[in-house]
Parts: structure tokens; sequence; C-alpha cells
């Protein structure tokens, strides 16, 4: 069965979020459905809103994966401003209610990048890349990184990622992992050791 690269239905924005929850693991840090779920849609309307570039995944028409960009210069492909208001909402919430967690996590990546951006001048970021844990099609994430590839050619690119994803995944694909930091998380499952990464690539 063949992998098709094309524009994502709205109607499967749905399973790219439980796609991020089960993928990124969101369940070391939430152990209710409910929170679980909204953190999902908060980090799927986060980043949806910031992309320039939106490419899925899909196998006999069925929904298997999803990566989002932005690239510098590209205008956004998506704008809800519903969606921008229900992240502002969760945003504060999470600040205030899990200091010890969303800052610190937060307050380490803008550490990393900056000093990432110290030497280097990269073109753009994926944000967001989700395959269906289900799926028995191997390559799906393959798939989508060869589309960016293929429209982005010769531009450097970086990401965030966490040993709470399959890090592994890009460094099979050729990123060089650029920046490494190890913190603890408080969360309500309690203390959450994880270690953050940037990786970068030209592609």
């Amino acid at each position: 069965m063949k992998i098709e690269i094309k524009d994502i239905r709205k109607k499967d924005y749905k399973k790219a979020i439980q796609f991020a929850i089960k993928g990124m693991h969101f369940n070391w840090y939430l152990n209710n459905k409910i929170l679980l779920n909204a953190y999902g849609r908060y980090f799927w309307y986060l980043e949806l809103n910031r992309a320039t570039q939106i490419l899925a995944a899909y196998v006999d028409n069925e929904f298997v994966g999803v990566l989002l960009a932005e690239i510098k210069g590209e205008k956004k492909k998506h704008h809800n401003f519903l969606q921008k208001i229900y992240t502002k909402l969760v945003d504060v919430i999470q600040k205030f209610f899990f200091k010890g967690g969303a800052n610190l996590y937060e307050d380490t990546t803008k550490e990393q990048l900056a000093h990432y951006l110290k030497s280097n001048t990269p073109d753009g970021e994926i944000i967001f890349l989700a395959a269906d844990p289900n799926c028995k099609i191997k390559g799906v994430g393959t798939a989508l990184l060869n589309a960016l590839e293929e429209k982005e050619s010769g531009k450097i690119i970086y990401l965030f990622t966490d040993n709470a994803c399959t890090y592994q995944f890009y460094e099979h694909r050729g990123f060089k992992r650029v920046e490494e930091k190890e913190i603890v998380l408080k969360m309500p499952k309690g203390k959450v050791p994880l270690k953050c990464f940037i990786y970068s690539k030209e592609i």
C-alpha cells in the first residue's frame, strides 16, 4: 500500500491530537483523560496556527500521519481565532498551576534555542510530527520528512524533542543533536526526569 502526501482534512484533526497524545507520551505528565485531551488539543492548535507547511499522510484514504513546519518568509497556512484563544487560555492555566512543569520546560527550550542561534541561522523549524501508533504501514514519518525535503531543499531546519518521544527517528535520518539538557518536571503524576534536545539538519 502506498503512502500519499496531501492536504489534511479538517475531520482528521481529532486523530492528529490522539497521535500526539500517544506518540509524545503526554501520559507521563497527566493521568486524567480529560486533561490529556485538553492538552493534546492545545498542543495541536498551537502548532497548527504557526505552520507554513502542513503535510498529511494517507494510506487508502486513511489518515496516518502529519508534519507541520514553520519556514521563514512563508505565509501561514491556517488561522483560527477561537483556537488561538483556547491556546492562550490553556497556556495561562498551565503556567499558573504547573509552574514546575510548563514554565521549566519553556524556559529550558528558550535557553537551548538562544544558544543554538548563536552559531546557526536556520531557515525554519519542524514544529509537529506525529504518526498513527497503530498503523501497520512502516515509513510514514520518513515519507513526511521526504515530502518536506522536496519542498524546502537546501534549507537548514531544526526541531525540539525530548526522550518522551522517539528522538532516535531523527538521528536515523541524518539530524544532528546540537543541544541537550536534563531537567526534572514537577507534574500532577509526580516528578518526571526529562532530557530536552534540539536537532538540526540541512535538508
